[in-house]
C-alpha cells in the first residue's frame, strides 16, 4: 500500500455462508431441533473450529490475481492505487475496482454496499487508517488515551500502560517517554 493515493476497501457480506459446504460434509453439521426435525448445513456455519480458516484461505485463493492491488484479511479487501505507466491515480482506481468486481462477480462473492468505501484519501484496517501519508492510529484509541485519569495505583498504571503500549509504534522514543512511570 506504500505510495498509493488512493483507497477502497470493501467488506465482504455474510463470510461464512458465501461459501458452499463439501457434498460429504454437510451430514456432519446436522443438528436436531426440539421439535424433532434434523437441519444440516449447506453453507458454512459459524462457529465450526476451521472456519475462519477455510473461509480466509478460500478468499485469498480466489482474489490471488489481485493482490498486488487488492490485499485481502478475512471478509474485508483493501483496494489501493497509484499512478503507473502514464496512467493516473484515479484512472488506476477505476481499473481496480472494475477488476475485483469482475472477479467477484465470477466467483460469486457480495459486498456489503453500507460498510464498503470508495476513492478515499485513507481507510480503516485493523483498527488504524492507512492512508497517503501512511499509517496512523484510529482516532478513538488516541481519544481513550488523552482522556485517560491519571492511574493512582499499580493496577491502573498496568491498565493503561496496556492501551498505551498497543500505540506504541506510532511514538517516537516510547520507552524513554513512559520510563518515568
Amino acid at each position: 500500500m506504500a505510495l498509493s493515493t488512493i483507497f477502497s476497501a470493501l467488506d465482504l457480506r455474510d463470510g461464512f455462508y458465501q461459501i458452499l459446504m463439501r457434498e460429504s460434509d454437510i451430514p456432519l453439521t446436522a443438528v436436531s431441533t426440539p421439535s424433532g426435525m434434523l437441519w444440516e448445513w449447506l453453507v458454512m456455519p459459524q462457529g465450526l473450529k476451521n472456519a475462519p480458516a477455510t473461509f480466509n484461505r478460500c478468499v485469498m485463493h480466489l482474489l490471488r490475481s489481485v493482490r498486488d492491488f487488492a490485499p485481502s484479511y478475512f471478509d474485508d479487501v483493501f483496494i489501493h492505487s497509484r499512478a503507473v505507466d502514464g496512467k493516473s491515480e484515479v484512472e488506476m482506481h477505476k481499473e481496480h475496482p472494475r477488476r475485483m468486481f469482475a472477479l467477484m462477480r465470477k466467483h460469486k462473492l457480495y459486498a456489503n454496499l453500507k460498510k464498503c468505501i470508495f476513492g478515499a484519501s485513507e481507510i480503516p484496517v485493523l483498527g488504524c487508517l492507512v492512508g497517503m501519508i501512511g499509517v496512523r492510529p484510529g482516532p478513538g484509541k488516541v481519544r481513550v488515551i488523552n482522556e485517560w485519569s491519571t492511574p493512582s495505583n499499580v493496577k491502573e498504571l498496568r491498565q493503561f500502560l496496556g492501551l498505551a503500549t498497543y500505540l506504541c509504534k506510532y511514538v517516537s522514543n516510547y520507552a524513554g517517554k513512559i520510563h518515568p512511570l
